[in-house]
């Protein structure tokens, strides 16, 4: 049998194959609330072994981009339960992606009373798309104060033992692709003097210091954390020392002991290779699950499993077309093809009326 579709054991769970849903923002959460299109579209998915959510905010602060889920709300933490349920009921497993946007935000996205709030008063280049006005500049932010900081990590806590009462296995800290937590460790972005900025050690301190609360509030079983070295998204540019400071986090991570590290890469996308250099250095030094992504095929995915460079394989836009992409890819079918003009709009078109194969004959 192909590994590809072994089970493997992740802390506490243990999930029916090797294959992940990535995290997709989908901006369908109409008032920032999980809703039953949503609870559709994550059970026709629930072939995978684990699903992984769109990015879901800690925090009215964190709510960047339009439409997208919170789950610091009791009305959040509802509309999440029937997602879970769902997800449950068809034997796979289910993690929340915790994305506080940070500078990736407009205040025409936002609640009132809500502030756009990062590192350094630093704007990132670029647009944000807004309902109301379309595309507008992405504005500079508040620059965070420490007790900013302290209600940021509380709120990542908070958000955990809220993901857990939701009914999810457990949750993955987005510190990739330009939100929050990267922002704080990417030197373009933190531009600070304190005990949070200049050294890679002060840069850091944030989200480690983010990953032992959430680890201390729901257990380091239940933990993932997602990472981009070498990405450059919203705004992160290459810089000299970037392999051997994410080097330095493989080991620092290696300490706080999530369950999983999930690394990046869109270079099929267009964006720089994630050196293997790099993949194996997290492979080497972290002593948890990784998890890899990036542009796969079931060829490929197995090849990486067998050869021991990861333990699981995320897919991204080919479980947006293909609710049933396992089936697929065991059969050989083919596959239907993402509309990326339907990404990111409200509503099911484009989001839970790609057909299974039993719904093409």
């Amino acid at each position: 049998m192909s590994i590809l579709y072994t089970p493997l054991t992740l802390g506490p769970i243990v999930l029916k194959n090797r294959l992940v849903m990535a995290p997709m923002t989908r901006s369908r959460a109409t008032g920032n609330l999980p809703n039953a299109l949503m609870a559709e579209y994550y059970a026709q998915r629930s072939a995978a072994g684990l699903i992984i959510t769109e990015g879901t905010s800690s925090s009215p602060n964190g709510l960047g981009y339009p439409r997208i889920p919170g789950i610091f709300s009791t009305a959040q933490v509802d509309g999440w339960k029937a997602i879970t349920k769902g997800v449950h009921g068809k034997g796979s497993k289910i993690f929340l992606q915790l994305m506080h946007c940070g500078r990736i935000s407009h205040p025409l996205n936002m609640p009132a009373g809500s502030r756009v709030i990062a590192p350094s008063a630093v704007a990132a280049s670029g647009e944000m798309y807004t309902d109301t006005e379309g595309l507008k500049p992405f504005p500079v932010p508040e620059a965070m104060t420490v007790e900013d900081i302290r209600v940021a990590i509380a709120e990542y806590a908070e958000a955990a033992r809220n993901a857990v009462l939701a009914g999810f296995d457990g949750v993955e800290l987005h510190a990739a692709n330009g939100y929050l937590l990267e922002q704080f460790i990417r030197p373009n972005s933190n531009l600070r003097t304190d005990s949070y900025g200049g050294s890679l050690e002060n840069r850091a301190r944030f989200v480690l210091e983010v990953v032992d609360a959430v680890s201390g509030s729901i257990g380091r079983e239940r933990v993932g954390i997602r990472l981009s070295p070498f990405g450059v998204f919203n705004d992160m540019p290459l810089y000299d020392r970037m392999e051997e400071e994410y080097t330095w986090l493989a080991e620092q991570l290696n300490l706080s002991a999530p369950a999983y590290i999930h690394l990046v890469d869109h270079s099929s996308m267009g964006a720089p290779l994630v050196p293997d250099s790099m993949k194996e250095t997290f492979r080497n030094t972290f002593k948890g699950a990784l998890i890899l992504s990036g542009g796969y095929d079931a060829k490929r995915a197995e090849s990486d499993l067998v050869g021991g460079k990861c333990d699981l394989i995320a897919i991204g836009r080919a479980f947006i077309a293909n609710p049933d992409l396992i089936e697929r890819w065991k059969t050989g079918a083919a596959l239907n093809a993402p509309d990326m003009d339907t990404f990111y709009s409200p509503g099911l078109k484009g989001y839970s009326d790609y057909p299974a194969l039993h719904e093409e004959d």
